[in-house]
């Protein structure tokens, strides 16, 4: 008898177990409708699900609450949802400078907006929620290419150094043909790169200066690649041979 109700009690855990794979699966489909992802479902259950972003470096836990009246989610009533965290695994002392730049740059759109838990009450707003966040991870996953980029290749336009603090990456170009060596400091955001970058000059040698690069820096449209297509054209405009 006790072996029976063991066995009931085994095949409703099995089915149990059945189920939720089966919701895991309807709400995946619905998240995977948005087909800009960037993250990776790590766990869903009856309690939370888990999201990683940009190589695991990003976590975000959703903790679920009550269900919803009257909404549905994955063909199942709604839940509300209570929590939204975000946490970086990043560490920081062991990973490249490029790499803490784009962690701080999401982590800055993450803060600017607010309470994620009101603009995401229930399941109903999740989708957009994580399509929102994997634009913002995409853009900044680009730049940090761009950076590692520049940091192997600059010296073909004639960038002598490449170097990140904070949120501000400073470019040092040399060139003994246009007898110029000066410094330019970019301010990037979490908006990078769908704006121009505020910028100030700093000359070291030679005439090139803050209104030079800027006459340049007019003709470079925001968008794609911004940070390398800036740097080509100061090599191109400023730092070749005048003759």
């Amino acid at each position: 008898r006790e072996l029976s109700e063991m066995e009931a009690e085994d095949e409703l855990d099995l089915a149990e177990m059945e189920k939720l794979k089966k919701t895991e699966t309807a709400c995946l489909e619905i998240l995977k409708k948005y087909d800009f992802t960037e993250w990776e479902l790590m766990e869903w259950s009856e309690q939370q699900a888990v999201f990683n972003f940009l190589y695991d470096s990003v976590t975000l836990t959703v903790v679920f609450g009550p269900p919803v009246d009257g909404e549905f989610f994955a063909a199942r009533p709604s839940r509300s949802i209570t929590s939204l965290d975000f946490e970086s695994f990043l560490d920081e002392e062991q990973a490249p400078p490029s790499s803490c730049l784009v962690q701080r740059l999401i982590f800055q759109f993450i803060e600017s907006r607010g309470s994620w838990q009101d603009k995401c009450p229930t399941l109903h707003y999740l989708p957009q929620a994580l399509l929102d966040i994997s634009l913002v991870v995409n853009r900044c996953k680009i730049l940090g290419e761009e950076l590692e980029f520049l940091q192997r290749w600059g010296a073909k336009f004639h960038l002598l150094e490449t170097d990140i603090k904070d949120t501000e990456v400073k470019l040092l170009f040399s060139s003994s043909v246009a007898f110029a060596k000066f410094e330019l400091t970019l301010a990037v955001s979490h908006d990078y790169p769908t704006a121009v970058l505020p910028f100030r000059v700093q000359t070291h040698i030679g005439n090139i200066g803050e209104k030079e690069v800027a006459a340049v820096l007019s003709k470079v449209p925001a968008g794609h690649h911004y940070l390398q297509r800036t740097v080509i054209s100061i090599h191109q405009n400023l730092l070749q041979d005048p003759r």
